[in-house]
């Protein structure tokens, strides 16, 4: 007889990943209904966990390498379902067994990172050139903060001015922090999502025993992604720091005075919810109180905000994964903004950054909008 199921050992991974809360799918499509790739083309989510619970999973489908994990399906599901670790176990499954193709952009990040600890594949000992002019000192023990940069601001030539940005506020404010450049690599947030569980392990295994070294104990992110994989996953390898997000350092040193503005940014600004920051992390009004509190700076929110803020496309891999033209989030959250009259497009995370940019030169929007970083504003007020 034919085996229905084909790859046990691959459905017992999903099982192990969530397979009892996936017993839980009633079927109502409301993951459907929401992802966001339903307002370019067709990705029916039921369908996908559907197969899941009858084991009869198409590990070479196009279908598992679409989610973003924006976590937009798990805020709906009525039965509280992790749709995204499902995704994350599938792609596991496929990277485990070899019972399906990888991307190949994906493939070749992936490659760079296990290599030289990025994804663009640039020599380790670049990881701080961002920050040689700015005399940011090396951490050491006793400083009060690490300062990590994630990998797109420490290399990205474009998305650097960020983590420049951010280290010349906390100089400014007589903050005591440091970095580690060489001595940290990537925190493994989209490697994971893409399934390397073993790459994964091996990059929080050498960040951990780097910080312990240093005698780390509380940690700023530049990305959501670095501060929720510090927070929420590298405990569970024996990492435990305190760890926020810039804007949440920065919201700190503004309400203890020791970070003021002095200048008016005559702006009309929106401000575009990351997923991890938002829908994974729960923050939504700190950035928006950070520029309400920018002298002359007019805040106006797109139809698509908080909660529902439209994801950018750029996680859980798919930043170094090709989409077709016409398939972009970005470029419809770039629609948005252009619509309520935004003369900047805010941001709080390197990849929303990185994929907006992109959508401003494919669509010729440069004239028209700037992309930033809160951090930017932040630095050109004071």
């Amino acid at each position: 007889m034919q085996a229905v199921a084909p790859y046990r050992e691959a459905i017992d991974i999903i099982k192990e990943e969530g397979g009892d809360l996936l017993k839980l799918c009633y079927q109502c499509g409301m993951c459907t209904a929401t992802c966001p790739w339903n307002q370019v083309r067709s990705f029916i989510v039921r369908r996908v966990m559907r197969q899941g619970q009858l084991g009869l999973i198409d590990f070479e489908a196009e279908e598992i390498w679409m989610c973003a994990t924006c976590r937009a399906c798990v805020q709906r599901c009525p039965r509280g379902v992790e749709i995204i670790d499902i995704m994350r176990a599938m792609r596991r499954a496929i990277v485990e067994f070899g019972i399906g193709g990888i991307p190949d952009s994906l493939r070749v990040s992936i490659k760079n990172i296990a290599g030289v600890g990025n994804p663009l594949g640039e020599p380790p000992e670049k990881r701080a050139d961002w920050a040689k002019d700015l005399a940011v000192k090396t951490y050491t023990r006793g400083t009060e903060v690490l300062y990590f940069v994630c990998c797109i601001a420490a290399y990205d030539p474009n998305i650097q001015r960020v983590a420049r940005a951010t280290a010349s506020i906390l100089k400014k404010a007589e903050a005591d922090f440091g970095i580690l450049g060489t001595g940290e690599t990537c925190c493994g947030d989209s490697v994971r999502k893409a399934g390397q569980e073993s790459l994964f392990k091996n990059l929080a295994q050498a960040n951990i025993n780097a910080f312990q070294e240093a005698g780390v104990s509380k940690i700023v992110t530049t990305s959501p992604h670095c501060r929720n994989t510090f927070a929420r996953e590298y405990p569970e390898l024996g990492g435990n720091f305190e760890v926020v997000h810039s804007l949440q350092y920065l919201g700190k040193l503004i309400n203890e005075r020791r970070l003021k503005f002095t200048k008016e940014l005559n702006k009309r600004v929106t401000y575009h919810d990351s997923c991890c920051l938002g829908r994974v992390c729960g923050i939504y009004e700190l950035p928006r109180q950070i520029l309400k509190r920018i002298p002359g700076l007019e805040l106006v929110e797109m139809p698509y905000s908080r909660q529902n803020s439209l994801c950018c496309g750029g996680g859980a891999g798919r930043i170094w994964m090709e989409t077709k033209k016409g398939e972009r989030f970005s470029d419809l959250v770039l629609d948005q903004a252009l619509e309520v009259g935004a003369n900047i497009l805010a941001v709080s995370c390197p990849y929303c950054m990185l994929m907006f940019e992109d959508s401003l030169l494919t669509l010729d929007k440069g004239e028209a909008i700037e992309i930033k970083d809160i951090a930017e504003l932040v630095e050109e007020a004071m």
